[in-house]
């Protein structure tokens, strides 16, 4: 039995803003950096991929690989001029109080 390729479904969720957001904060909520830079990654693939939105994000080809490299480490504006043509942006929520 030939096993199917996630990557190429995971791509196709991804270029849904609604479903992207959902993927980014589930992986931010598991505080690890490197997967997060994992999961941006994949949506900028599912975006268009790096030159694209490099040229919307007005940011240089080169830098957005090094953002978004194993040893990035994108600044809040970096990040959210990422995220603008990929229609997401960064929020801040309350914590739910505990019950």
């Amino acid at each position: 039995m030939k096993l199917k390729d996630y990557r190429e479904d995971l791509l196709t969720e991804l270029k849904d803003p609604e479903f992207a957001a959902a993927y980014l904060e589930e992986v931010l909520q598991s505080k690890d950096k490197a997967a997060f830079l994992i999961a941006l990654r994949d949506v900028v693939e599912a975006g268009g991929g790096v030159t694209q939105v490099a040229q919307h994000a007005q940011i240089q080809r080169q830098s957005l690989y090094k953002v978004l490299s194993k040893r990035g480490n994108p600044t809040l504006t970096t990040l959210q001029d990422i995220l603008k043509p990929l229609g997401l942006r960064v929020t801040i929520t309350p914590v739910e109080a505990p019950a």
